[in-house]
C-alpha cells in the first residue's frame, strides 16, 4: 500500500524506506497523547491559576475607655460570656486573657468585677476585703502599712505590663444623675 507510493530507487537505504513508511502510518492524535496533553494543560492551569486573596482573622471588638462605679463594674465578672474586669487603685483592667485565674472557678474569682485593691495589698481572698457598699465611697487604703503598699505596687506593675486598662473606677455620685 504505502510501498507503491515510494519510488523504487537503489540509492535509498532500506531503513530510510521503513521510516517513511512508519511516518505515513503514524498519527499524532492517539489516546495516550490526548491524555498526556490533558494532564499537561491541567498542571499548567493548577500552577498558574489565581489564588483567592488572603483574609485576616477578625480582631477583637474595640474596647472603649469608660468610667465605672463599683455597681457597674460588678457585671464584668466573667459569667455568661462577659469579659473579666477588676480594679486596682482606681484603674480597671481587662483580665479576660487570665480568665483561668480571675474568672469563675479561678483562685482569684472573688476579685472579678470588683475593686481588688485591698485584697491584693493584704494578700487575702476574704470577702471582708471587698467593697460592701457599692454606692458608697471608694476605699482609699490609707491604713495600709509600707509592706502592704509595696505589695500593692508590685501588683499594679504586673497588671500594667500584662493587661489592658479599660477604664477608671469612681465612686457612685447620685448628684450627677
Amino acid at each position: 500500500m504505502a510501498e507503491d507510493a515510494l519510488p523504487a530507487t537503489n540509492s535509498s537505504p532500506e531503513w530510510l524506506g521503513e521510516i517513511k513508511k512508519w511516518n505515513e502510518q503514524a498519527t499524532v492524535v492517539t489516546p495516550i497523547n490526548i491524555i498526556l496533553l490533558s494532564l499537561f494543560v491541567f498542571l499548567v492551569y493548577y500552577r498558574l491559576r489565581p489564588s483567592p486573596p488572603a483574609t485576616l482573622p477578625k480582631g477583637p471588638a474595640p474596647v472603649v475607655f469608660q468610667n465605672f462605679t463599683p455597681r457597674t463594674l460588678l457585671k464584668y465578672n466573667g459569667e455568661n460570656g462577659q469579659p473579666v474586669y477588676l480594679a486596682v487603685k482606681t484603674k480597671v483592667y481587662d483580665v479576660t486573657p487570665g480568665r483561668n485565674f480571675y474568672g469563675p472557678g479561678g483562685p482569684y474569682e472573688n476579685f472579678a468585677g470588683r475593686d481588688a485593691t485591698r485584697g491584693l495589698a493584704c494578700q487575702s481572698f476574704d470577702e471582708d476585703m471587698l467593697t460592701k457598699d457599692l454606692d458608697g465611697p471608694l476605699d482609699d487604703c490609707n491604713d495600709l502599712d509600707s509592706e502592704q503598699r509595696e505589695n500593692l505596687n508590685g501588683w499594679v506593675e504586673r497588671f500594667d505590663d500584662k493587661y489592658l486598662v479599660v477604664g477608671k473606677l469612681m465612686a457612685y455620685d447620685a448628684k450627677s444623675l
